[in-house]
């Protein structure tokens, strides 16, 4: 049963086991789903999705295969708006019983058809229409035991409705960072000391503790220098040209680091494609409005951990000619490759975060100067999962 739909799943990088799916068979044969395409909708991504950084996948494959299903929650606008209105107590004496109705699913499917292309106005009460309140085997509020309930928690949507939001997206692991993911990712980028100047501020529990029990259960309190992050930022960012796609990610970038007040120093500069004689100090990269590549070495200590972050696509005369530079109307003494060695030998720390999707980068434009530029530095994914594993290269020792 849905073998297509298991394959389809498995062929977009869904891991989905034979067992999780057999579990799944068990549960539509014991009804699990009550014969509801919506129930089936969470049933299928209850036992078969394994962690919310899935749910978007599963969402766009569940949408993709059952794109042409119609069910019976797909009822028209005016059934809704009749079902919603506030119900009237109704005394149940007064209605049928209801036994005449037929409880096989199939029968009731057919029935239910016939009754939205029959009814053609509100009804409340009653064993026939669908409506609220009655014994009908179709509305919602009756009292039927069996049948299609029509509203409740979820009426106003189908399966394939709530499938096609993907109100998912934002927990993705490969989906490209915003602003609020780019501040939560920097603030695992820390590093504490309590060796800094300062004075002792911060109660230490565990001395106070000792203390105290030392001076016969009368409080002593003991305090500390309070510890503070040592890490410091040099954030170098491609600007203009093939990163016009990503500039308004790498705007979001740039916003969340400004915002981050736990680093113990941040600089940011841009560069154009590779980084030459100057970093320029806005991504507009204004001729003039930049400071010394030479400066940056000398100034910033080798402790600043660096991030790169570009497609480091580029022409490879960008990377491997004298005048690269002057694409953008400057020339160069010195390669590019050779500045982009400096930093390495320069910083013990330093990655590249590259917007590219990473099954691109061996054969995309420019993919020549993005094997060169991984053979510097390590070069992570702009995702989720690529800035954590990029930022844990930065922290390790």
């Amino acid at each position: 049963m849905f073998l297509e739909f298991f394959y389809l799943l498995r062929a977009k990088g869904l891991e989905v086991s034979i067992n999780e799916w057999m579990t799944l068979m068990e549960a539509l044969d014991k009804g699990l789903a009550h014969s509801s395409f919506l129930s089936f909708y969470y049933l299928c991504r209850s036992i078969l999705i394994k962690t919310e950084a899935d749910y978007d996948k599963f969402d766009a494959v569940f949408a993709e295969y059952f794109k042409d299903v119609h069910t019976p929650e797909d009822l028209p606008a005016e059934f809704w708006k009749w079902l919603s209105e506030d119900e009237q107590e109704r005394d149940i004496n007064d209605m049928g019983t209801g036994d005449e109705w037929p409880k096989e699913l199939e029968e009731v499917l057919r029935l239910f058809r016939e009754r939205i292309e029959e009814q053609k106005e509100k009804h409340d009460g009653g064993t026939y229409w669908i409506g609220t309140g009655g014994t009908s085997t179709m509305g919602r509020g009756g009292y039927h035991t069996t049948g299609i309930r029509t509203g409740g928690e979820s009426r106003h949507k189908s399966a394939l409705q709530i499938a096609g939001e993907r109100n998912f997206k934002d927990f993705r692991q490969d989906k490209v960072l915003d602003i609020r993911q780019f501040q939560m990712a920097f603030r695992k980028l820390r590093q504490y000391s309590s060796r800094v100047d300062g004075m002792k501020t911060e109660l230490d529990i565990d001395k106070t503790i000792d203390e105290t029990c030392d001076n016969a259960g009368m409080l002593q309190l003991v305090y500390d220098k309070p510890r503070k992050n040592t890490v410091k930022l040099l954030l170098l960012i491609d600007s203009d040209g093939s990163m016009l796609p990503y500039s308004r990610m790498c705007n979001r970038l740039f916003q969340a680091v400004s915002k981050s007040n736990h680093f113990k120093d941040l600089k940011v500069y841009y560069f154009h494609n590779c980084i030459y004689d100057n970093l320029y100090n806005t991504p507009y990269c204004k001729r003039g409005d930049w400071v010394e590549t030479n400066w940056v070495l000398s100034n910033l200590d080798s402790e600043y951990k660096v991030i790169f972050v570009g497609d480091a696509a580029m022409a490879p005369s960008e990377l491997f000619r004298k005048g690269g530079n002057a694409i953008i109307g400057l020339g160069n003494e010195e390669l590019g490759i050779e500045w982009l060695q400096k930093f390495n030998r320069r910083y013990k720390k330093k990655i590249w975060l590259n917007p590219i999707d990473k099954d691109s980068w061996n054969y995309t434009y420019g993919y020549k100067t993005i094997q060169a530029i991984r053979e510097v530095f390590p070069m992570y994914e702009l995702t989720l999962d690529g800035l954590d594993a990029g930022i844990k290269k930065l922290l390790v020792k």
